[in-house]
């Protein structure tokens, strides 16, 4: 299994791909990182993506709804489903993609991408990929 170094790699071999991250939530720091950062500061890219990540995830309204509750019309289970989050701005996407691990590590991938040469469903598809094999230790 591959470790962050060389899944950031990869993810930078998407197309449009400017920069990539594995961060972790609770604390914003940034376990690894290639590419650009935006304003020269990774240490500020890294907290404000960790709280964007860390929004998400705690919202209720973006919890998991059981087939019980979903059934019923409603209802949060409180296990998080959020798979990943999408910002789109006139001239980027940026994708947060949440790695599951047999720990709670509250780690996520962080990708940015250049709108005109990137293509956001490959670049979901690839991180879902890269999520899954990254091998934290």
């Amino acid at each position: 299994m591959p470790g962050i170094d060389e899944c950031l790699l990869e993810a930078m071999t998407v197309n449009g791909a400017r920069g990539a991250a594995v961060i972790e939530w609770t604390s914003g720091l940034a376990l690894g990182m290639v590419g650009e950062v935006r304003d020269d500061n990774p240490e500020a890219t890294a907290a404000e993506t960790a709280e964007l990540a860390r929004m998400a995830a705690e919202q209720r309204a973006f919890a998991a709804v059981g087939a019980e509750d979903a059934e019923k019309g409603g209802g949060v289970d409180g296990a998080s489903s959020v798979e990943d989050v999408i910002v789109t701005t006139g001239t980027c996407y940026h994708l947060l993609r949440f790695v599951d691990t047999a720990f709670d590590s509250g780690v996520f991938f962080y990708l940015w991408l250049d709108r005109r040469e990137g293509n956001l469903a490959l670049a979901r598809m690839r991180l879902r990929d890269l999520s899954e094999r990254l091998a934290l230790i």
